[in-house]
């Protein structure tokens, strides 16, 4: 979402509200205030993210928010199917949302900064494809997970 203008975040949010609060609705769960905001936050930010990170954001909102709301939040979300946790081998677990994508994307990530790009790439997709029928497999799924160097100038870690 991040290349989408305000107006097209904040529609894909308010969808991405929607359909949360009709998922909790069918679960016979309530809805709060602070779990209200950490869910907006999480579908605003749009990105792979942890909790610690999460938390800091939403606090610039609601300060008294702990960390065990988080946490607990980002819980529901994965188990509504609106997250995926990742392990991207620095010891913290990221939280990816997962509303209106790609589930099988894969991941280019920085060993320095720790950045994250997502990318899809249809040939690739094919080409590992081919190469599991030939060897007589069928894929159920994949994970791609490239570590490289960012060759961003402002890298805050070269």
């Amino acid at each position: 979402m991040s290349e989408l203008s305000k107006e097209e975040r904040d529609q894909r949010v308010a969808e991405a509200l929607e359909e949360f609060y009709e998922r909790l609705q069918e679960a016979g769960l309530k809805s709060t205030k602070q779990r209200d905001l950490i869910v907006e936050r999480f579908f605003w930010l749009d990105k792979h993210i942890s909790a610690d990170e999460l938390l800091e954001d939403v606090r610039e909102y609601q300060p008294r928010i702990g960390y065990a709301t988080v946490y607990r939040t980002l819980k529901l979300l994965t188990e509504q199917g609106f997250a995926v946790p990742k392990d991207f081998g620095d010891g913290q677990t990221r939280y990816d949302p997962i509303l209106h994508q790609d589930p099988q994307h894969d991941h280019l990530i920085c060993v320095d900064c720790r950045k994250i790009i997502e990318f899809n790439d249809d040939g690739l997709n094919e080409r590992i494809q081919t190469i599991a029928t030939a060897k007589g497999y069928a894929i159920r799924r994949k994970k791609i997970e490239l570590y490289a160097e960012c060759q961003d100038q402002e890298c805050p870690n070269k």
